[in-house]
């Protein structure tokens, strides 16, 4: 059974509420209780988003998707080149 998916934003919001909990004095496993995530996703999503801001958030966002297009015009012309090459 698949669990839902976060947003990136609610992920950064959730990893602020985290570092203010624990501000507060309370421990990483409590915070994250607190916040309704699981201390293997707080771990993970921190590995991934900690210390980013929502500019940051969204410009990482442009920029994967501008990758992925660019890598889609790539093969393209790669296939291109194959083809033209036979």
């Amino acid at each position: 059974m698949a669990g839902k998916r976060e947003k990136p934003e609610d992920i950064v919001l959730k990893l602020r509420q985290v570092e203010v909990l624990q501000g507060q004095g309370l421990s990483v496993g409590d915070a994250v209780r607190q916040v309704g995530i699981t201390q293997q996703s707080y771990y993970r999503w921190r590995r991934q988003y900690g210390g980013m801001s929502r500019d940051q958030l969204k410009r990482l966002k442009e920029l994967e998707t501008e990758n992925q297009r660019l890598r889609r015009a790539v093969s393209d012309l790669t296939l291109d080149k194959m083809i033209l090459s036979e």
